[in-house]
Order: C-alpha cells, then structure tokens, then sequence
C-alpha cells in the first residue's frame, strides 16, 4: 500500500471530521458549549432541569457483520450492532453526568434483499433484552420502539442506529470545558472481560471500522462482498490485510472476525457509582470514540494532555497495524488502542475511582496527566507509547 498515513482518509472516512465540524460551526453549541454533549433547555420548562437528545450508531460494523454471518451463518452476531448502537449514545451522554433515566429508540435501514426478516427480528429483540439486561446495573434504560426502513437503493446492506433523551439537573453536569492543568487522567481498559459482560471483548469498539475492516481482511472478499465497499475506491484499497473472517487468534480464543466485532463495552455500571461518589470532583469525562487518543483535542481550553503511561495495547490492534501498514501515529488517531473513556480529576481521587472500576473486573489506572499548554489558547495531545512518542494539535 501506498500513502498509508493517509489510509483513512483514501477510504472515505475522516477521524478529525473536519467538514463535519465546518458545517456545523455556526449551530448553536447549547448551554454548556464545552460539554461532551449538546445540553438544551428542559423539556418540561423546569428552571434546574436541562434535556439532552442524542444521537449515534454502529457506523459500518455492520457490513461486517454482514460479511461473517454469510460466511459462518451465525445470525447470532447481529446482537453486537444493537448493543454497539445503545452503548455509543450512553456512555456519551455519561461524560456530562447523565445518569438516566433514558429514553431510547432505534433507526434500522437494510436491503431487505439481503437483510431478511429473520435478522431484523433478531436485531429489534435484542434493542429490548439489552436495555432490559442493564437496569439489573442500575442503568435504567426505557425501549420506545423505532423506525425499520426498507431503503435498498440507498442501503446496500444494514444500518443500526439509536436515538436516546434523557434529562439532567443544572448541579449534576460535568462540563469538560474545566478540565485545568494538574489534573490527572484515568483510563478504563476497553479489552478483557467485565462481570457485566458475557464474552472477552477485544476491545475495538465502534471507531475505526473501515479501516480495520479493509486493512485486516484479505484481498478475496473484494469480489466475493461487492455490496460491502464504496464502488468508487481503487480496488488496492479494498480488502488488502492478510487473515480470513475465521482465522483465530492466537491465545484469544477468537477468530479474527469475533474480534473485529466485539460489542463495544459499556462503562455504565462503573461510572453510576463514580459519579455517586465523586461528582463534585470529577471536572471531565471523554469517550474515546472517532479521533482515538486524540479526541480530548476538542475538550478544554489551553491543555497540553500528557499520555505517557498507557496500558498494553490489546491484540487486535497489534493485528491491525501488522496487517494494514499504516503508522502507529495514525492508529492512535483512528482506535482507542486499549482504553476508551478517560477520567479528568485532581489526583486525591485518582486512585479511588481506580478501585471502583476493578470491581467491575474493569482495569483502570492513571494513564497520564495535563498541563498547560506550550501553545497560547490551543490545545496538544503528546502520546509517549510503546511505539514511539507522537504529537497532535
């Protein structure tokens, strides 16, 4: 492959979503422009109320869910995507202390032609037995139903997205825009196996997907799943990797695609009792989702965030970047690379929040800290890894 450091991009996808952020920067940010979710005013007109709508989904992971159950014929799979779909709107609106109850409804678009009725029953299920599955952890989460669109001439294989409200009291929101210099930064390990999940998770979650899908996967399915790529991308960029859908993985247990597929795993459950506890505290919450290790990027104001002890990074990255090329400056970008969702707060309680998470069979530890920034008003991520130490702006 040529030009890797510029892979994502080439295949139509953007970690940075530069337009995305162009066309929208004139919107109204909401009361709190520095939150990690737009907060509106509430919907009942409760002066100490506000009311968050939020948004997201599966992205493209479905395609390859797609791909392995024709090829291993487990419809099975499909339940990841649902709870990749929930678990992107919860643990966002988390990171401003929504703590529920939640709302939630689902948008699911297919090509009935190759999406039949058999998986959409087992799709819509299983948005109703996951949200039921995580009020035994307190999470209330309340299924309104949804929007089943049978959009073939748009659609080539499957959408899965969700939609979730909720509302939050004006004292409860944690507003990343205090994120200050001297804080230190808790990372929650997004691989292994928690006591609220069923199977090891490899720790991918719900970003990056295209490029894990194309950089990972060998050059057969080019045309064999014609309905699985954008038409337009040169055929080198289309399907290059080097492993079969059910080559297993050495020491996991799992074949290559299980781990691609990997639910994305959901901090609810720890961060109910976080907040319980350390709220008041507790000046940043981010969701490692599109932008990787950078996306705190976009939070705070004038801070240099400092990444230089960051866990192991889990298996199935290593595969990523062995497989597709591209530098370890960009995977950082693209992927959490072991930790999805980080805590910004003073040290005192570092460790404290620390030892909640690993009751939850969660690993946690301190993977950094911030200061201020060398640069006046703009903000620097600097990642000190196992493989080398790079600097975003």
């Amino acid at each position: 492959m040529e030009n890797k450091k510029e892979i994502y991009e080439q295949l139509g996808v953007s970690s940075k979503k530069e337009d995305v952020h162009e066309a929208i920067k004139d919107t109204d940010k909401g009361f709190f422009p520095g939150a990690f979710c737009k907060i509106v005013r509430d919907v009942r007109g409760e002066k100490d109320f506000f009311s968050v709508f939020h948004s997201d989904g599966a992205g493209t992971k479905p395609n390859l869910a797609y791909m392995y159950y024709k090829e291993t014929g487990n419809a099975e799979i499909f339940k990841g995507l649902v709870r990749d779909a929930i678990v992107m709107n919860l643990d966002d609106v988390l990171c401003i202390g929504a703590t529920g109850d939640y709302f939630i409804s689902n948008t699911i678009s297919r090509n009935k032609n190759r999406i039949p009725g058999n998986i959409l029953s087992i799709i819509i299920k299983e948005f109703e037995s996951y949200c039921n599955y995580l009020s035994k952890y307190n999470v209330n989460m309340i299924f309104c139903g949804g929007e089943t669109a049978d959009v073939g001439d748009v659609v080539k294989t499957l959408l899965v997205d969700a939609s979730l409200f909720t509302t939050i009291k004006k004292k409860d929101i944690i507003d990343a825009s205090k994120i200050k210099p001297d804080d230190v930064i808790v990372g929650f390990a997004s691989y292994g196996k928690s006591k609220y999940e069923d199977d090891y998770n490899s720790g991918i979650g719900c970003n990056g997907l295209t490029l894990a899908r194309h950089g990972v996967l060998y050059h057969d399915y080019f045309k064999k799943y014609p309905e699985c790529y954008d038409s337009n991308l040169e055929e080198n960029l289309v399907f290059f990797g080097k492993y079969a859908l059910t080559d297993k993985i050495p020491g996991l247990q799992q074949d290559i695609g299980k781990a691609l597929l990997s639910p994305t795993r959901t901090y609810a459950p720890i961060i109910k009792e976080v907040l319980k506890k350390f709220k008041k505290e507790i000046h940043g919450i981010i969701h490692n989702t599109g932008g990787g290790q950078t996306k705190v990027l976009r939070f705070g104001k004038g801070i240099k965030y400092v990444k230089n002890n960051l866990f192991k990074i889990p298996k199935i990255f290593e595969i990523i970047q062995n497989s597709s090329e591209i530098s370890w400056q960009e995977m950082y970008q693209v992927f959490n690379m072991g930790h999805r969702l980080e805590i910004y707060c003073d040290e005192s309680i570092g460790n404290e929040i620390i030892k909640i998470s690993r009751k939850f069979d969660v690993d946690a530890k301190i993977i950094g800290s911030c200061e201020e920034s060398p640069k006046k008003n703009k903000n620097v991520v600097e990642i000190k890894s196992e493989f080398g130490a790079f600097t975003y702006e």
